[in-house]
């Protein structure tokens, strides 16, 4: 048997390549949307992917397993379970007319790819059709599984979370009920050996737990034994009040890509380049009608940039900060160096922002200017200047910061919004005010200033965050 884990860093998501290497076939799980990692893989491996399966409807990425039954012809694998809101949409809308080859699957379902077993397990509470993979290779002679294709069901340290129908999905009410059947899963756990091995969708820095850890994989026995979540099943009001307590605020896409993934997302077809823009034609854009995104560091953002443009340096969390702060029906006008046009724009189809217009070459930024043209700055100030002028009446705190971190300590008469959700949450922000924004370190808070003053707000950033603030001894309050 032949198995890869395929790791996304900046969304801390694994899909899975398992190939038969008898028969040369193999199939893909959690797939993300850029499919031709997956193909070139497979190919430089001796295999042919013939199949995708899903654990779930994901919220945090495009799943890829309609581009790959579109491209090459992959029979798709995916949930019956969870009832008809649960349903997917797309299996009967083939680019060309008809359907896609593909199976619904419930639990205790088996099926092969070569020599390979694998069996549908139910697991629901992080989504209502949620299901894992038990995998068994029947051709190196085992007739016990070797590992676990978990989804967001059970990760290193953590357990998926069940609050997302309601805080990312806006379906009220649904917290408790989900975290009750998430409880009622884990018994199902009793079955499965301790030596199947753990292979979860996501790591450390995913959205989608509060404590993932960040060694890749695990097995069932060391999870039963000190995953916290699971340790915390004894008892169900127990687990409950521990499972909801503490998530983190969810990026206001993830709503969008549960939408997408469930009535299908638009074909690609391969790779989107978007063409390169004279200075002439940047000079023609609205940044308050579009999303330029603008990747240098911010040190050069805040220096000078165009008006309207959002600080989104690529890096870990250039997903996470576009999801939440570019929506997916705006046209996206990137400001990056040659080299990162691609990497870009694969991070940003991951997350369904497809409508990328154009690039324009960061180095040579400085030719926007002319009489009619100019960048702009944000300003920055040091902890000293912040002291006082949190004494000025116009001067308004805003942490933006998740709520956890928020309550272990903050500046005086800050208000909490999370740079996450900030977009959906304006309407709390003063008008009259100027604003002062602190993260942890300054990182958020820099991409929260530029969005801001995108949205005609006076802005400034605490330079070196909270971590600045304490150091110098100053104030805070819990």
């Amino acid at each position: 048997m032949f198995m890869r884990m395929i790791y996304d860093e900046s969304l801390a998501q694994a899909a899975y390549l398992i190939g038969c290497q008898r028969t040369g076939e193999a199939i893909v799980f959690d797939p993300e949307r850029d499919v031709d990692r997956y193909i070139d893989l497979a190919r430089e491996n001796g295999l042919r992917i013939v199949a995708t399966a899903e654990t779930h409807i994901h919220a945090d990425f495009v799943s890829g397993s309609r581009e790959l039954a579109e491209r090459i012809g992959a029979t798709v694998y995916v949930s019956a379970e969870g009832g008809p809101d649960w349903s997917y949409e797309w299996l009967d809308k083939k680019a060309g007319g008809g359907t896609y080859d593909h199976h619904l699957l419930s639990d205790g379902d088996t099926f092969s790819i070569g020599n390979i077993d694998f069996t549908v397990v139910h697991t629901p509470g992080h989504t209502p059709e949620h299901i894992c993979f038990l995998v068994t290779d029947r051709g190196g002679g085992a007739d016990e599984p070797i590992g676990m294709i978990t989804g967001d069901f059970i990760f290193v340290g953590d357990l998926g979370r069940p609050d997302l129908l309601e805080t990312a999905a806006g379906q009220a009410g649904q917290m408790e009920p989900s975290a009750r059947r998430l409880y009622e899963t884990t018994k199902r756990l009793q079955s499965i050996p301790d030596h199947v091995q753990v292979w979860p969708a996501h790591g450390a820095g995913s959205a989608c737990g509060k404590s993932l850890g960040a060694v890749p994989i695990s097995t069932i026995g060391y999870e039963r034994k000190f995953n916290a979540a699971l340790r915390a099943a004894h008892e169900e009001q127990g687990f409950v009040d521990f499972i909801l307590s503490g998530q983190p605020e969810p990026p206001l896409y993830f709503k969008n890509m549960k939408r997408d993934n469930k009535i299908g997302p638009p074909v690609l077809g391969g790779l989107p380049l978007p063409p390169k823009m004279t200075v002439g034609e940047l000079r023609e854009v609205d940044g308050h009608r579009v999303a330029v995104v603008d990747t240098r560091p911010w040190d050069a953002f805040r220096a000078g940039h165009v008006p309207g443009a959002l600080s989104l340096p690529l890096g870990r969390s250039f997903n996470t900060d576009a999801g939440s702060l570019v929506q997916d029906v705006d046209d996206i006008v990137l400001v990056c160096r040659s080299e990162d046009v691609e990497p870009a724009v694969r991070e940003l189809i991951r997350i369904g922002l497809d409508r990328i217009m154009g690039w324009y070459d960061a180095s040579d930024l400085d030719a926007y200017e002319d009489a009619t043209h100019s960048l702009v700055e944000v300003p920055e100030v040091s902890v000293e200047d912040a002291s006082r002028l949190l004494d000025q009446n116009d001067v308004q705190v805003l942490d933006v910061r998740r709520a956890t971190e928020f309550e272990g300590g903050h500046l005086p008469r800050a208000i909490n919004i999370a740079h996450t959700r900030l977009a959906s949450r304006m309407d709390e922000v003063p008008k009259d005010r100027r604003l002062l924004v602190n993260c942890r370190s300054g990182a958020r808070s820099a991409r929260a200033c530029s969005y801001l003053q995108r949205e005609g707000r006076l802005v400034m950033n605490l330079r070196g965050g909270i971590l600045a603030w304490d150091q110098a001894t100053a104030a805070v309050e819990r």
